[in-house]
């Protein structure tokens, strides 16, 4: 038995009786205008963050979520798209679209603007999506990729990246970790199906983005999610496991590598009005001006009065980058 059959079987009882303890994400639910979240899509919520963010659904987006789950986000993301199938939904377990189906006829009752038929449900597998090339303007995934192994991972991304539009986006919560993992942890099928040992280091997680093409690189929150302690497996030391929000857009690659924005912040404080590198950054004094890491870098070298902030790991939008 491969390890995703461990994991299918996992979501597969996951499907028919909800686990409310499987993943757990500090996230609260989105509060819309109009929008009343079913108990059952809570309760069946089994990823580590959120995906769904206003400023990526404006101009009725089809949007492609890879992983129903209980069809909470599916829900979320019908608000922006309200259209036949302007949503697509994708599982390769024929019990998690079925349960999503059921739950969506909770939300019709409970939100009066909402159709089942916004969401189209397709059996399919991440690694070979049924979606035709440069058709989604975003995309998402919610503690799924992180399950697969390297290898796997890279096919996802790719997948990801082959049915995005061009400038589209593929937004994605996953759970990281930056310490190394006992090979009991890693062969453990079990735990890598509950979103724990497949965590890889975060710069790890991003060059795997990279390499399939994304040429710029958001990422949007880090938080706490899981420690693995030596009472309870196979470890030496305390493990942290954190989960991280992630939006990477399918824009062309720089010549000088991807763009990638991990909450930095450059500050000019010297004599001028501005300084200006004659590159494309502008920075006006003493204003906060959110830059990619590389940026920073080069920001850092020109040996200016520039003040450059550590990594936060947050990162909303703007910028001179």
């Amino acid at each position: 038995m491969s390890y995703l059959d461990e994991t299918n079987n996992l979501y597969r009882d996951a499907a028919q009786t909800p686990d409310v303890g499987l993943c757990c994400t500090t996230n609260p639910i989105w509060q819309l205008p109009g929008l009343d979240m079913p108990t059952i899509m809570q309760e069946m919520n089994y990823g580590c963050g959120s995906t769904v963010n206003p400023t990526d659904l404006v101009n009725n987006p089809t949007i492609l979520y890879v992983g129903v789950g209980g069809g909470m986000e599916l829900l979320q993301f019908s608000y922006f798209n309200r259209n036949k199938g302007g949503v697509i939904g994708v599982d390769v377990l024929p019990e998690m679209l079925e349960a999503s189906r059921k739950n969506f006829k909770v939300a019709e009752e409970l939100n009066p603007w909402f159709k089942s038929e916004f969401v189209d449900l397709k059996l399919g597998d991440a690694l070979n999506l049924p979606i035709a090339d440069n058709s989604v303007d975003v995309a998402a995934q919610n503690c799924v990729f992180n399950i697969f192994k390297i290898d796997d991972l890279k096919k996802a991304l790719s997948e990801v990246y082959r049915v995005l539009k061009p400038n589209g986006r593929l937004v994605m919560s996953d759970p990281t970790c930056e310490q190394t993992m006992s090979t009991t942890l890693r062969e453990d099928d079990r735990l890598r199906a509950m979103c724990l040992t497949g965590s890889i280091p975060l710069k790890d997680y991003i060059k795997a983005i990279t390499d399939v093409g994304f040429g710029t690189i958001e990422v949007r929150a880090k938080r706490a999610y899981r420690v693995l302690d030596p009472k309870h497996f196979a470890t030496d030391e305390l493990i942290t496991i954190e989960s991280v929000e992630v939006c990477a857009i399918k824009d062309p690659m720089p010549a000088d590598g991807p763009c990638i924005f991990t909450g930095k912040t450059a500050i000019y404080y010297g004599d001028q009005e501005a300084f200006d590198d004659n590159n494309g950054h502008y920075l006006p004094q003493n204003q906060p001006i959110a830059v990619c890491d590389k940026t920073a870098g080069d920001l850092a070298k020109l040996g200016e009065d520039i003040y450059i902030s550590e990594s936060t790991y947050h990162y909303n939008g703007g910028g001179c980058c």
